[in-house]
């Protein structure tokens, strides 16, 4: 059946030696997903969710209790003061896009300590140029680069220090950069730093591709608002959009009222029959967000095998479920994220090419044969078309699976 798929069998030869080295670390990862699935398990409970949460609203939403069900476990899993998780926010750029124009007034300062955000955020900040971006609003703007893949606590400091600052973004996963995710350890000694400057500095986070991986998010090490998307990690592959944020309860009012109108906030909102989806997206995403980590530890492994370079390691630690190849090649890197799509279970039969994508730069290529439209938990690969050419892999909603999309892709180059 493999030969059949067009897999051959050197390529399925390397693979079984492969998995006979990664089991230790597949047990690690195990163990993390039955933490989280106890944490899930005890906040359903805790709230006595039941058949009637499944229902759904129309119209304004008004008393939509399984929407406001769904808020309370999030707010429970995070551990934070209040939630807002709707079906109304599009994306996570949306989402990050809502929390800091909910938060910031014009003539306040943003100051991103992780480098430059995610390219879908050039135009909501207004590093690219747009009469809609919070500079166009006089809010103020500055970046802090990382330093080997760290923050810079002494830059970080010396800034804390020279003026007034609003709020502070940290982006965990890196984006379509070339740098290391940002473990939590990191995460929470910047913040301790931060918050011994100046304690009414408000820290955001944005957790997209990065929930479930470990054992703790980042309102649990000091973050006062965290944002994600629920076509990532928390989704579970089953809810069909959305996205969450979590955090002080002040913040999450704002952002709601930002979201909807003022006046308005988290009283409204339908959740037009999804309730049921984004509640079992969640109850599974311990389980897929595992496999989705494996997925990502053996492509690492076996390209590291055939000679190209990847990061992470296949035994390094893991912050989110994202897998990059450097190929060094255009052509290698197109034909990667063809295999991928040509092993997908949704338009399998079409052919990815880079294209110009409204948010980004370079032409983007993008891999998804998703049962949900941008899903990047389910089995994905995409990338800038500038050098050196690497391709950012991540998803896989079942082992089996990602490892078959794995052996494609690689027997295609």
């Amino acid at each position: 059946m493999y030969e059949e798929f067009g897999i051959n069998e050197k390529i399925i030869n390397l693979s079984k030696s492969v998995e006979n080295c990664l089991s230790v670390i597949f047990n690690k990862v195990n163990e993390v997903s039955e933490y989280n699935s106890l944490k899930v398990l005890m906040a359903f409970q805790k709230y006595n969710l039941s058949e009637m949460h499944f229902n759904g609203t129309t119209g304004y939403g008004y008393g939509d209790i399984g929407r406001d069900t769904i808020e309370k476990i999030y707010s429970d899993i995070f551990k934070t003061e209040d939630a807002l998780v709707r079906t109304q926010f599009i994306s996570g750029t949306h989402a990050l896009s809502t929390a800091l124009f909910g938060i910031l007034r014009p003539g306040d300062t943003l100051i991103s300590i992780s480098g430059k955000p995610y390219d879908t955020l050039d135009e909501v900040i207004g590093i690219q140029e747009n009469k809609s971006s919070l500079m166009s609003y006089g809010i103020n703007y500055e970046q802090i680069e990382l330093v080997d893949n760290d923050f810079d606590y002494e830059k970080i400091e010396q800034r804390l220090k020279s003026g007034k600052i609003k709020l502070i973004e940290i982006q965990r996963s890196r984006g379509y950069s070339l740098r290391k995710t940002l473990d939590l350890e990191k995460v929470e000694r910047v913040i301790k730093l931060i918050k011994k400057i100046n304690k009414d500095i408000i820290v955001m986070v944005d957790n997209c591709y990065c929930e479930f991986v470990g054992e703790k998010e980042p309102t649990e090490v000091g973050a006062d608002i965290v944002v994600g998307s629920l076509i990532k990690n928390l989704g579970g592959g089953i809810a069909p959009n959305g996205a969450y944020i979590v955090g002080r309860e002040d913040l999450v009012q704002l952002c709601a009222e930002r979201l909807t109108a003022p006046g308005l906030g988290k009283e409204v909102g339908p959740s037009l029959g999804i309730n049921k989806q984004i509640l079992q997206g969640l109850f599974f995403a311990p389980q897929v967000v595992a496999s989705a980590v494996k997925t990502s530890i053996f492509a690492s492994k076996m390209l590291e095998e055939l000679g190209y370079k990847v990061e992470p390691k296949y035994n390094d630690k893991r912050s989110d479920i994202v897998q990059t190849i450097e190929f060094g090649n255009k052509e290698k890197l197109i034909k990667f994220c063809q295999g991928i799509q040509a092993a997908s279970p949704i338009d399998s039969s079409s052919i990815p090419e880079p294209w110009d994508m409204p948010g980004y730069t370079d032409q983007v290529i993008m891999a998804a044969g998703a049962f949900t439209q941008g899903s990047s938990i389910e089995l994905s690969c995409d990338a800038p078309i500038r050098p050196p050419y690497t391709a950012f892999l991540q998803g896989g909603l079942m082992y089996e699976y990602g490892k078959i999309g794995i052996l494609k892709a690689i027997s295609m180059l």
